[in-house]
């Protein structure tokens, strides 16, 4: 029995994923860093047994009739645990936000800056005073009803929506129309309705063309098809559509993003002309604070909005009293104050450059977590463990000091901080070490090391023991000569403003820069538009130069390939085997099985997505819900398949032993073993061991994986592709949640790319993977409105001497300089 006052988090008999049967004991109130390889069990044990475990226990004190609304996991696969405090987790949200969201709505400084506006706003005479609701756009309260609180409308006009007026309606002078039947329905119910769709476009009258295009008219009409040879086509009631209407429709409700992008090239974006942009209610315009409106306070970088507050409100920076407030308010000093020392923490986290009306889209991984970091920090919390989700992702060097900087601050406050890292400044920062390993899967789950991080230098079989304390740096490399270039000559997207930026060919480039110094901007978005947009000129001619005013040098390029990290699928379905083409191949080996063509089974018997040979009671998913009432559904194994995902007479069918579930449980690293000597299933399974994702089952899940594993499956599916051509492979951070040892292997990969002839561009903060390049560019020197250019370019070791770059330090470095 331990005693209430036991300073250790003691865990026994931790058996979540693929942890052994761990016990481990951890110190309260202290940084305690987990470490290992990817997916040697270190989020298992911090996130999946004592962060679940904490919350299983919060929920058990919350009523029941609560407690069903509130997403929860399941109790953790744990013996025991004591000692534990409340947990607050900070994982890594890999879902894209919102258009509406904001730098104000993730921070929540927007409902603070609205309540000043609503108790402490200078008012028209006579106007009655407003709820802080109407100061959002996003409320039905304030939002702007011309523009619906977005700031901006999409309109189109004749020129757009009818490139070519020689043709014909028949001939599709409608370019914005689908094609297919779709297209010919609307031209048919066009013909029906009387107008004349074989004549050129330009010789129909001015009246005819404005209602083609631009009428909120749907008449219905009856289509009697031209009868084409051989196909009997029956009458139908049609309903037209303008050319307009179908592509605002298209651009606001579709899910497809090949369909929303084109439509929006019939569109163009311009502000609202009611709201001007503001996004507001007129009524809510009218009110202003220190002689400014809302929208102009939200537009505003967050240093410089900090300090106009601090005049009008009598509050200093530093918390005393500066010039008397506006109207004398004591209102207006006690919101200011508390307004002011929120956009502090944030602005100590190096993200003063941001506004507060910044959509969060636009924002990098790092930026996003940060933030939200900045608002636990705000929360005064202490006693708690917080759990934070490699919190370094995303960062700049320069940025992880300043993060460093926080989670100092919340152990002082009070707290543990438990943090899953790879990151070795913050493994050295560490008070104590949980060091999780030695591989993955099933060849790790075993705490190797807990204890004080110089500890770990003794445990040999540690992966992170050996990047931990044998600093050794880079050898010295040759760059590549470059075979070529790509040049973007006035580049102009968000913070990249008049940029002049050139890309070798043939060679491994790696772009840096401190968070939102405009990288993923200048790669992500720029160069990769500009090459797929060249790949479709014959669709979209002229375009790319909405990025740039010229570019040159990508006729080399045959193929552009971007591998990020969305999920490779966003249901329990999709799967690895599903996407790399793996489970066609094997679905073909079972179908050739003699029980297979005796029961006349093809290789679609063999799919759970489709009737036949998937178990029908879960419909191959493998697992059932469980309604329970007063608590949360919960989802519970099939109780007929019992998990497998396959009814009986499926299972009976066995290729060498193994029934397709079976199989499917396998890891890569055993499957590759059992398909050895099957050339399609070695290829893939090959590639997948290469990029280091032996461990992963084939069966598993995408919602399961993370992203730098989503990423890795990417590259290894483009690893198995026969090469033609020069290709172009962008991507951004992709060491992100990787550790040391698997970063060597990623690099392997890519540098064996660009050794067979390609180009690989890579945005990347992990300063050995850069002091390896042939080719760096750095941008910045800061972020947001003081980054956006290129600071220095050239070799690593040309970049590393570079005078003003923030990268330069950090880069001699790991150079060894």
């Amino acid at each position: 029995m331990h005693s209430p006052h036991d300073p250790y988090v003691r865990v026994r008999g931790a058996r979540e994923h693929n942890l052994q049967d761990v016990d481990v004991d951890i110190p309260r109130d202290t940084l305690t860093v987990f470490t290992g390889v990817s997916g040697s069990g270190k989020s298992s044990l911090a996130f999946g047994t004592v962060y679940a475990e904490a919350q299983r226990r919060y929920f058990e004190s919350v009523a029941p009739y609560a407690r069903r609304l509130i997403h929860q996991v399941g109790a953790p696969a744990v013996g025991e645990i004591t000692g534990l405090p409340p947990a607050v987790s900070l994982e890594q949200r890999r879902s894209a936000p919102g258009a509406r969201s904001s730098v104000g709505t993730v921070t929540t400084l927007s409902n603070s800056l609205r309540m000043l506006f609503s108790r402490a706003g200078e008012y028209p005479p006579g106007a009655e005073r407003l709820d802080s609701d109407a100061f959002s756009p996003n409320t039905a309260a304030g939002a702007c009803p011309e523009c619906h609180g977005l700031g901006r409308i999409h309109r189109t006009d004749e020129g757009l929506l009818v490139p070519d007026p020689s043709l014909s309606v028949r001939e599709g002078a409608i370019a914005a129309w689908p094609g297919a039947w779709q297209g010919k329905n609307l031209r048919d119910v066009l013909d029906t309705l009387g107008y004349d769709v074989d004549r050129p476009w330009r010789e129909l009258d001015a009246k005819d063309r404005e209602w083609i295009l631009f009428t909120d008219e749907q008449p219905v009409v009856t289509v009697h098809p031209v009868r084409e040879a051989g196909r009997i086509q029956r009458p139908y009631q049609g309903t037209y559509m303008s050319a307009r209407r179908y592509v605002l429709h298209t651009f606001a409700d579709t899910r497809s993003r090949t369909l929303r992008a084109k439509a929006e090239r019939f569109l163009t974006s311009v502000p609202c002309p009611v709201c001007g942009g503001s996004r507001l209610r007129p009524e809510a315009m009218a009110v202003t604070f220190g002689g400014r409106t809302i929208a102009e306070l939200a537009a505003l970088p967050l240093s410089e909005l900090a300090e106009v507050l601090a005049g009008a409100t009598g509050v200093a920076h530093g918390g005393g009293a500066g010039a008397e407030p506006v109207g004398g308010e004591e209102t207006a000093r006690v919101l200011g104050a508390d307004l002011l020392a929120r956009i502090g923490t944030v602005t100590e986290l190096g993200l003063g450059y941001l506004s507060l009306d910044r959509t969060a889209p636009t924002l990098s991984s790092g930026e996003l977590q940060r933030l939200r970091l900045a608002t636990q920090l705000r929360s005064g919390l202490f006693g708690v463990v917080y759990v934070l989700d490699e919190p370094s992702a995303g960062l700049h060097p320069a940025d992880t000091e300043s993060l460093l900087g926080v989670v100092d601050r919340l152990k002082e406050a009070g707290n543990s901080v438990f943090v899953v890292e790879h990151h070795l400044d913050v493994v050295r920062r560490a008070d104590w070490l949980v060091d999780v390993g030695p591989l993955a899967g099933e060849h790790g789950g075993r705490v190797l090391y807990s204890g004080p991080p110089e500890g770990l230098a003794e445990v040999p079989e540690s992966a992170t023991r050996r990047f931990l304390f044998d600093r050794v740096p880079a050898p010295a490399r040759e760059p590549r000569t470059p075979t070529g270039w790509i040049r973007l000559t006035g580049v102009e997207r968000h913070n990249v403003r008049g940029v002049d930026a050139a890309f070798p060919l043939g060679v491994f480039t790696a772009v840096t820069g401190v968070s939102g110094s405009g990288k993923s901007t200048l790669v992500g978005q720029v160069l990769a538009g500009v090459s797929a947009d060249r790949q479709a000129a014959e669709e979209a001619p002229g375009a790319g130069e909405r990025f740039c005013a010229t570019v040159t040098g990508l006729e080399a390029v045959d193929r552009l390939v971007e591998v990020d990290q969305k999920p490779i699928g966003r249901t329990p379905r999709s799967n690895l085997a599903t996407y790399t083409g793996l489970f066609d191949t094997v679905r073909k080996l079972f179908a050739q099985t003699g029980t297979a063509r005796e029961r006349g089974y093809t290789a679609g018997r063999f799919s759970f997505n489709v009737r036949g040979g998937r178990c029908e009671t879960c419909q191959g998913e493998g697992f059932v819900p469980v309604e329970l009432l007063f608590l949360p559904s919960t989802y519970a194994p099939c109780p007929d398949c019992h998990g497998a995902r396959y009814n009986p007479e499926t299972l009976e069918v066995t290729l060498r032993g193994l029934t397709i579930a079976q199989v499917l449980d396998l890891t890569v690293e055993s499957a590759a073993s059992f398909f050895a000597g099957a050339p399609a299933a070695e290829r893939a399974l090959s590639t997948l061991l290469d990029v280091g994702l032996g461990y992963l089952r084939l069966g598993q899940p995408a919602t399961e994986l993370s992203g730098g594993e989503a990423q890795r499956i990417k590259l290894a599916s483009e690893l198995q592709r026969t090469r033609r051509g020069h290709t172009l492979y962008l991507l951004d951070e992709p060491t992100t949640g990787l550790h040391p040892a698997d970063v060597e292997v990623l690099m392997r990969q890519l540098h064996g790319l660009v050794d067979a002839g390609s180009t690989v561009v890579v945005v990347e903060h992990d300063m050995a993977v850069v002091a390896g390049a042939d080719h760096v560019i750095d941008l910045g020197p800061g972020g947001g409105d003081r980054g956006g250019r290129i600071v220095a370019a050239g070799t690593p070791r040309e970049v590393a001497r570079a005078a003003g770059s923030r990268t330069a330090p950090y880069l001699a470095r790991a150079l060894g300089g």
